[in-house]
C-alpha cells in the first residue's frame, strides 16, 4: 500500500473511529493534525486531483465555520481555484478525516467504503 496519510482532527469522533479502524486493521499511516498543519494549496489540488471526487466534497460541510461563513450559497459562485485557496486557510473547513495514498484518496469515515479502499 506504501505510504498513507491520515489527516484528522484529534478532538473529533469520527477521526477517532477511523484511526481506531485503521489500527485495527493493522494499516500503518502518518498521522497529521489538520487543524494544526492545514493543508497548503498545492497539497489541496493533488488530494482533488487524486480523489475522482467534486471538489465540495472536501468542504466540511456540518463545521461551524462553512455555517459562519455561508459557504453554502458562496461555493457555487467561487472558481475551483478559489475553493482550493479558501480550503487552504483553515483545516476546520476540510472534511475528515482524509486518508491519502497511492490507491486515491478518502474523505470522511465510511467503513465499507474503507474496506474497499484498503483491499486494492
Amino acid at each position: 500500500m506504501g505510504e498513507v496519510k491520515f489527516l484528522c482532527y484529534p478532538r473529533c469522533s469520527t477521526c477517532q473511529k477511523a484511526k481506531k479502524w485503521l489500527e485495527t486493521n493493522n494499516i500503518k499511516f502518518n498521522e497529521r493534525d489538520i487543524v494544526k498543519l492545514n493543508p497548503n494549496e498545492s497539497e489541496l489540488k493533488e488530494f482533488y486531483q487524486n480523489s475522482g471526487k467534486e471538489l465540495k466534497k472536501f468542504f466540511n460541510t456540518s463545521g461551524i465555520l462553512y455555517r459562519e461563513m455561508g459557504l453554502k450559497d458562496k461555493l457555487p459562485n467561487m472558481s475551483e481555484d478559489e475553493q482550493i485557496k479558501l480550503l487552504a486557510t483553515d483545516g476546520k473547513l476540510v472534511k475528515r478525516p482524509l486518508v491519502i495514498s497511492k490507491n486515491g484518496v478518502l474523505i470522511g469515515f465510511k467503513e465499507e467504503e474503507w474496506k474497499e479502499f484498503f483491499k486494492k
